[in-house]
């Protein structure tokens, strides 16, 4: 399975908070501001996120499509799958949930699409 956005998943902070409660993730606010499209890449672990606010894409590294994330949506992303977040050109605001409590920078270290194809 690769990148899934739910879109209008949600309207209000309760409905993430009760969503969150459900999949048993680890929530923590992320506020992107100003940044060009990021590489292809992926990630060891499996990621939800909830746009609070503003809105960006995200590249699907298996077909290249940007899908379009804003206010509401849900982001599904698993364990493995390549993909890149788009330009941001004003402030996006997430709820970025985890499946537990990692250290979210070392979580999210952007890994090279060659090292799937490597065994990785």
């Amino acid at each position: 399975m690769g990148v899934k956005v739910i879109k209008n998943f949600f309207s209000t902070k309760e409905e993430v908070l009760e969503d969150l409660k459900k999949t048993g993730f680890w929530p923590t606010t992320y506020v992107a501001d100003h940044s060009e499209e990021l590489p292809l890449h992926w990630h060891d672990g499996e990621t939800h996120g909830y746009v609070m606010e503003g809105s960006t894409y995200i590249v699907d590294g298996e077909t290249g499509q940007k899908i379009t994330v804003e206010k509401g949506d849900k982001l599904e992303l698993p364990a493995r799958v390549v993909h890149a977040e788009g330009e941001i050109k004003e402030k996006v605001v997430y709820i970025v949930a985890l499946p537990g409590p990692y250290n979210f920078l070392e979580f999210f270290e952007l890994k090279d699409p060659a090292l799937l194809q490597d065994g990785a």
